[in-house]
């Protein structure tokens, strides 16, 4: 094996051993604390003496994204963007509905009270293990029998925080991590911790770290290379990249080839003239770079021109001519809107910068020059530079330029050469103003025109000379010593790297050392990696990998470590069977692929870990099999199929700590925590029960049931008739390993009777596993067997797999088993305390060939533990229906009701609160449903099922394992999906553990709410039920439906018209019988009542009471006689008496 490399797994896929006490880790690791380039430097003055600098200036930003053409001037910092104090509870909550979840948020700029701000590393550093190293751990030593007031070799709680405040300066407000570090190092929950279990504790955490952060840098590449020919005749002289992972590359004959990330040959085109006969050699193209901004290709060739093509059809454009040296390098950068800069370096050491404005049009001004030869537009660079364009040229090195680059983020170009003196330069694009250098220019701008005027008879000639010497070749400008960093290197330097995140140069020349420097510190390099044995030819700096790849003529490939200076991986000849002599070489980041040109084209593909859900945040790489919540230490712990576990701040929901192989390659199929909830327990598929210190990967004791050859017999001709059965269409049988003998764990209970403490483990023996948990025992790393069988157990006990067990004070036991069965156990006498055995519910089909019997979790209802009328039992089935049990009398069935509303879901967990007023459930669709159970059963069978309170979709597949936090009215669920996500109690999204944005349990505006996970919302089993879509059985019966219609054979008959009205007539027994269905729950309430009370009309026969009427002729009506209005002027009111 090479020096360095990181041993992995072998080809047979079997992993490496582990120590047998503990198990590897992965633990958040301290990142580079460096700072960017060009951040914190001092201010070069904008008008500076060619000898120093300015010494009171203030510090610098990052370079603005101005134009790169215009004045020189001062770099101010920019301000961030921050949140003061008096808007720390201000944080706007979002108004709009997302569909998704895991968009991410600067949380960086979150300013959220009670949490730690500022970087990962400033959060590590605040832990007080991160600050214990091998100087305070020696202080500590002397110091603590000192701390032992009592002289009882121990420390007490007090005496340990009075011990750390004294030597670490631990502040008042870090007592909490004092006591939580107290209770980690005391899993036995002692009261007291000794020397050596606080250096045990110290030494597991950092051995766990160790292999954790050598397992995190395993890097390998698919070997051996792809490899396959190329179409160029002459050596290939560059490869790049485009955005979509296509590589290009150009050989010296101006052929340029287009090959696919699998190395796949495209197509070929060509950049030269090839109907130009009159040429007695062709033309040779000294370099290429892409212009993606304006679709551009531009090469250097050795005619001294720059050349200009289209980049989609290899048109020629336009050409820079007129260049005094071979343009040996190149290369572009966009600097702006409509600007950019072009450079290049020569074979006399110079950095040549044309600095572009307005750049589309002055290439379409180029477009219009006459053509050269009639191939392509030509224009001089005396031409060209203008307003628009001005050239600078600086002599920089002393040999050819063997690479340069601009880099637009610090506003400096970095280039290399062989000479030792100028192996390394970073320098500015424009320089200062220097103003004796002005005043020099002018004088002799003013001579020249003197002698322009004294000759005036050769004028056309002087004008020449004065057009060169304008923007000259021969008068080649020096940098100040302001104006850029000179990096000496024996034997020169043939390529490099910059990364702006790193803040790190990497330089290799033919010293076979690849160097890495601070861009602040030119005289000494910060690393030397030596390993090549040959010259560097190729360095690229992987910024998110952390990683640097180095390659050298010999065509030996080396991986490097950034922060650990290490070699990770070390790639020969013989291993990636690449031929012939390095050309170009070239690392795409986008397809992670190296691509090598020797005489043939050549790509090594890393090799990626894979991301099944790379669009949808996740918590672990394999379903997720249980979860539980920690509120001593306010953690989640969750474990994976993988044999993962994982511990998460519950507040933040970001993770902890993380240690792998616990069971080996086993999954991890349960878990539970001891009375005091510092230790971990866990089962697995490996048959074993492993009891953790979980805060630091601490493996205390393994639990394992001894088997008799007997057993052994019956297991492995019980295996060997399933792997036959499974195996007939593959036609090969395998007998069952030895490993493979124990029987899995499917569930555990930590029991604690009569001043007792006790594991309980079920699982596929069918046998209850009693495993008495004493820590009084000195050796604590040996392998524990279980106590004797109870003897009902043996002889009337499971016939099938248990898969659940719950305890109730103070000494019920209940298993549940795959057959349906439960049975409740005096765990005092050993004896059967009652069978139940669920019937059939009414009209039930089931779902599945096995009758959906096996019962996957059982809940006591321990505040009903005495309460001998009422139910304490509670099954998650068997077929899909929750059951409520009365334990006492024999047993007694007092409820059963479906677990789920979706036909074929089973109910896969239960859990219920501490008052017992609220049982949550979860299914196989991943719907959570929470039940008021106040009451319910409490003295009387219940032919109702309770209450619904809330019930939401909160994964797409099967719901595992549901913790719930009473105090914070919080509950977290984990699915197989790889999930594990915490809500409120009324199905509002918190988040998903694991995600990039962290949330704040005590700020709700830092929830996902109102927004849903991504996955659940696209999942069609989310999406309401509609009639349309409920009445159609099969997709057969939905793609079908039109056919069928379009088939009947001419127009649909009319119905007949009906002119008499129908009789409704519900009597009593049709009404009494609709009551009883309580079918007014849907709605129809009021319409059977309106039915009950309208009047019934009772159909005599014969004519209608309308028919019946008499029809007569009317008679005219007399005119009445018109009145005659007399009025008597004596007596107006017409009052006349008479006698």
């Amino acid at each position: 094996m090479p020096p360095g490399r990181i041993p992995s797994a072998n080809k047979s896929g079997k992993s490496r051993l582990i120590r047998p006490s503990s198990a590897a880790a992965n633990i958040q690791t301290h990142p580079t604390y460096s700072s960017g380039l060009y951040d914190n430097i001092t201010l070069r003055p904008a008008t500076a003496a060619a000898t120093g600098r300015r010494p009171d200036v203030p510090e610098l930003g990052q370079r603005p994204a101005t134009q790169a053409a215009g004045s020189r001037r001062q770099w101010r910092a920019t301000k961030e963007e921050r949140i003061e104090p008096k808007d720390i509870n201000k944080q706007p909550r979002r108004l709009t509905i997302g569909a998704v979840d895991g968009i991410s948020r600067d949380t960086r700029k979150i300013v959220r009270p009670g949490l730690i701000q500022g970087s990962q590393g400033q959060v590590l550093k605040s832990k007080i293990e991160e600050r214990i190293n091998i100087d305070t751990l020696e202080e500590l030593k002397k110091t603590f029998a000192k701390a032992d007031t009592n002289k009882s070799g121990q420390l007490e709680l007090n005496e340990f925080k009075a011990l750390l405040k004294s030597k670490l300066a631990v502040s008042g407000n870090r007592e909490a991590q004092i006591d939580s570090l107290f209770m980690k190092i005391d899993w036995a929950s002692e009261g007291a911790i000794t020397w050596d279990e606080f250096c045990t504790y110290m030494q597991l955490e950092y051995a766990e770290k160790e292999d954790s952060y050598k397992r995190a840098k395993d890097v390998d590449f698919y070997l051996p290379a792809k490899i396959t020919n190329i179409p160029h005749r002459d050596p290939i002289l560059r490869i790049t990249d485009t955005v979509d992972g296509t590589f290009v590359a150009c050989s010296q004959d101006g052929m340029v080839s287009f090959w696919s990330p699998g190395i796949e040959l495209k197509r070929t085109r060509h950049v030269v003239n090839t109907e130009q006969s009159s040429r007695a050699k062709p033309k040779w193209v000294t370099d290429f770079v892409i212009m993606p901004q304006y679709n551009k290709f531009i090469v250097g060739t050795g005619d001294r021109e720059i050349q200009f093509f289209e980049l989609s059809s290899f048109e020629p454009y336009c050409q820079i001519s007129g260049l005094e040296t071979v343009p040996l390098k190149l290369d572009y950068c966009d600097t702006g809107r409509d600007e950019c800069l072009i450079l290049f370096g020569d074979s006399q050491g110079a950095i040549n910068i044309l600095v572009i404005t307005s750049a589309g049009e002055c290439l379409r001004t180029w477009k219009k020059m006459p053509k050269n030869d009639g191939f392509i537009a030509s224009v001089s660079l005396n031409d060209a530079v203008g307003p628009n364009v001005n050239f600078i040229r600086w002599s920089v090195h002393g040999d050819w330029v063997q690479q340069l680059k601009y880099y637009h983020e610090i506003g400096q170009v970095i280039s290399c050469s062989n000479h030792a003196n100028t192996a390394l330069v970073i320098g500015c694009t424009i320089g200062s103003t220097h103003v004796e250098q002005q005043l020099k220019e002018l004088k002799d701008q003013s001579a020249a025109s003197t002698d322009q005027k004294i000759n005036k008879d050769n004028m056309n000639t002087n004008q020449d000379k004065k057009q060169t010497n304008k923007y000259t070749y021969g008068l080649m400008k020096q940098r100040l010593d302001t104006d850029q960093s000179v990096f000496k290197v024996y034997k020169g330097v043939k390529c490099f790297d910059f990364s702006k995140d790193k803040n790190i140069i990497v330089t290799g020349g033919m010293d076979r050392i690849v160097r890495l420097w601070n861009p602040y510190v030119s005289g000494k390099p910060t690393a030397m990696l030596r390993g090549h044995s040959a010259p560097i030819f190729f360095l690229f700096i992987a910024e998110e990998e952390n990683r640097i790849f180095s390659i050298s003529t010999d065509k030996c490939i080396k991986v490097w470590d950034i922060q650990d200076h290490t070699c990770l991986l070390t790639i020969r000849p013989k291993s990636h069977k690449i031929r012939g002599d390095l050309q170009a070489v070239h690392y795409s980041n986008i397809s992670k692929t190296v691509a090598i040109a020797t005489d043939q084209m050549a790509a090594l593909n890393l090799r990626l870990k894979p991301q099944p859900h790379a669009d949808i945040v996740i918590s672990h790489k394999e379903p997720v099999t249980s979860c539980m919540y920690n509120p001593s230490f306010k953690q989640v712990i969750t474990c994976s199929e993988s044999s993962v576990i994982k511990i998460w701040d519950f507040e933040t929901g970001t993770p902890i700590f993380e240690y792998g192989e616990a069971h080996g390659d086993s999954a991890i199929t349960c878990m539970t925590f001891d009375k005091c909830g510092r230790r971990l327990i866990t089962g697995g598929r490996d048959g074993l029960i492993r009891i953790w210190n979980y805060n630091n990967g601490h493996c205390l004791k393994v639990l394992q049931k001894d088997k008799t050859v007997e057993e052994i017999r019956e297991l492995r001709k019980k295996r060997n008739k399933e792997r036959i059965k499974s195996a007939n269409e593959n036609c090969f049988i395998t007998s069952v390993p030895e490993e493979e003998e124990n029987e899995e764990v499917c569930d555990l209970a930590y029991v604690e009777m009569n001043r007792n403490k006790y594991i309980v483990g079920v699982g596929w023996d069918r046998r209850i596993n009693i495993y008495s948990d004493d820590l009084s025992d000195s050796n604590i790393h040996h392998v524990q067997s279980p106590l004797p069988n109870w003897h009902d157990d043996i002889k009337r006990g499971h016939k099938e797999d248990i898969l659940s067990v719950a305890q109730c004070p103070p000494n019920l036991l209940a298993t549940a088993s795959y057959d349906g069965e439960v049975i409740v156990w005096n765990m005092v006498s050993g004896h059967i305390f009652a069978y139940l055995k669920a019937p059939k519910p009414n009209n039930y089909e089931d779902q599945s060939l096995d009758g959906d019997l096996s019962i996957n979790k059982l809940v006591f209802m321990q505040t009903r533990a005495f309460k001998k009328d009422a139910a304490t039992l509670v099954s998650s089935g068997p077929r899909a229906h929750i059951h409520f049990w009365n334990v006492f009398q024999g047993g007694q069935l007092m409820s059963q009701f479906p677990g789920s509303n979706s036909k074929g879901a089973m109910v896969s967990v239960l859990e219920v609160n501490k008052q017992n007023t609220v049982l949550f459930s979860g299914d196989s669709y991943g719907f959570i449903y929470l039940w008021n159970i106040d009451g319910y059963c409490l003295t009387s069978n219940e032919e109702e099922p309770p209450e619904v309170l809330h019930s939401w979709r909160g994964h797409v597949k099967s719901v595992t394992s549901i913790a719930l936090v009473e105090e914070n009215k919080l509950l977290i669920s984990a699915s197989v999906d790889c999930t594990v996500r915490m809500w409120n109690m009324e199905g509002h999204y918190v988040g998903t553990f694991g995600q990039p944005d962290v949330w704040d349990i005590y700020n709700q505006s830092l929830w996902q709410h109102p927004m849903v996970p991504y996955d659940v919302l696209i999942d069609p089993m989310s999406l309401p039920d509609h009639p349309v879509v409920a009445e159609k059985q099969d997709m057969h019966q939905i793609i079908h439906e039109d056919s069928k219609k379009n088939e009947t054979d001419g127009r649909t008959p009319t119905p007949p018209i009906v002119y008499n009205k129908q009789q409704f007539h519900i009597d009593d027994d049709t009404i009494a019988s609709l009551i009883r269905e309580k079918t007014f729950k849907k709605g129809t309430g009021k319409r059977q009542r309106h039915e009950k009370l309208r009047p019934v009309r009772v159909d005599r026969g014969g004519p209608s009471e309308y028919q019946m009427l008499r029809c007569e002729a009317l008679e005219e009506t007399p005119r009445p006689k018109t009145p005659t209005l007399k009025l008597n002027k004596d007596d107006p009111l017409n009052l006349n008496f008479y006698d």
